[in-house]
């Protein structure tokens, strides 16, 4: 994938450096991006008139195919196992570094702020220079997406809403006995619709660790990933937010169901949330902050009477979370949608997620994932808003 890491060379040219240097495994997700290549364990990246590899030998010969660098080195190329017998693991790793870097004359690094501790001393004991980056410069080129990677995210919104859909259907095919969601002739419970959610994105080609199925007041913590029997009547959040297992790329998504009659409180609220969703999709066009499309959906709440963080930063119940963040190789990356956002610019994408929470009735939230266009948006989730199920 092509890559435009001319901000990248901004940073080191400011920073008097001769280099980018990362040390992570791929779940790393700049490491990730950088390299182009996916591994378990940590590798070395580093970024200087091109992009560099140093990998176990293990790994050589998949990197030399996969990744995006313009050299692959194996640690053995640097007698590794002679160097573990005299100076053990971390000092001949430490050394291997310091020569792999003086093979490409560089004698300074700019790293991420959680480099290694050990690592980091190790290249400064042998001279080499290192400086923590001014900027995440990485994680702010990620934000904005080239055209594949769009379709990356889009692919995996593709699942997601597969996975949506059989989590509604489960609700909608559920019976209500004294109050309680029932399925097959079993109290229907949080884990069981997680796990529908679980095996119907597998097979779709993605996954995740977790979700949300929140129902009633776990439903008022945003990130209460639920548990337990389902209720009627109750709002129930439906959270999902996968990975596409090809492309790496994350989706993201909510909706909120009732099976059954919704009080009037959780109907109010529901529909107050869809009026600020589409305030703040509204808002949406390239040259705004994320910031005022946080505050149009802050004027929806505070105009109808809800405490929001941006009126009361104490306040635990009404709208409690930002807007929205933006979504690629991590779930939750640049840019903000929220006090702190900056511009929005094309190829931004980002979900929109207005909320009202309280333990008294519950929690609502709406959620869909957008690109910001040249004009504008393209809506990036093709799946119904709708509160009632069955």
């Amino acid at each position: 994938m092509a890559k435009n890491l001319s901000a990248l060379d901004s940073a080191l040219d400011s920073m008097g450096v001769d280099g980018f240097l990362i040390d992570a495994a791929s779940s790393d997700p700049d490491q990730l991006y950088l390299s182009g290549f996916d591994a378990p364990d940590a590798f070395t990246t580093l970024y200087a008139n091109g992009v560099h590899l140093l990998v176990s030998s293990l790994e050589y010969g998949r990197a030399k195919k996969e990744s995006d660098a313009e050299t692959v080195t194996r640690t053995s190329e640097y007698d590794y196992y002679e160097k573990i017998a005299e100076y053990g693991p971390e000092g001949a790793e430490n050394r291997i570094l310091v020569e792999f870097l003086s093979d490409r004359g560089v004698e300074s690094v700019a790293v991420p702020t959680r480099f290694p501790v050990g690592i980091a001393d190790g290249l400064r004991d042998a001279g080499v220079s290192v400086t923590p980056e001014e900027t995440a410069v990485i994680t702010e080129i990620r934000a904005t997406k080239t055209d594949e990677e769009i379709e990356h995210v889009r692919v995996a919104q593709k699942a997601n809403e597969v996975s949506m859909r059989a989590a509604e259907d489960l609700l909608s095919a559920a019976t209500v006995e004294n109050g309680i969601l029932h399925h097959d002739g079993e109290v229907l419970i949080s884990e069981r619709v997680k796990e529908e959610i679980e095996v119907t994105l597998l097979r779709h080609g993605a996954a995740l660790d977790e979700t949300i199925v929140a129902c009633g007041s776990d439903a008022a913590d945003p990130h209460n990933r639920g548990s337990g029997p389902l209720k009627a009547n109750e709002a129930i959040i439906v959270d999902i937010f996968p990975r596409d297992k090809a492309s790496k790329y994350h989706a993201d998504m909510t909706r909120t169901f009732v099976k059954g009659e919704p009080s009037d409180k959780i109907r109010a609220r529901y529909n107050l949330t869809h009026e600020a969703f589409d305030a703040a999709l509204e808002a949406v066009e390239p040259g705004v902050t994320g910031e005022e499309v946080h505050d149009a959906v802050c004027d929806v709440y505070e105009n109808a009477g809800y405490e929001t963080l941006r009126s009361d930063p104490n306040t635990e119940t009404g709208f409690i979370h930002s807007t929205g963040h933006g979504i690629g190789l991590d779930v939750h990356e640049y840019p903000k949608v929220s006090p702190a956002g900056g511009e929005l610019k094309p190829g931004h994408v980002i979900t929109i997620e207005p909320g009202l929470y309280d333990p008294e009735v519950g929690g609502v939230r709406i959620e869909d994932l957008v690109v910001v266009t040249e004009d504008g948006y393209e809506n990036l989730t093709d799946y119904p808003i709708e509160l009632v199920v069955g």
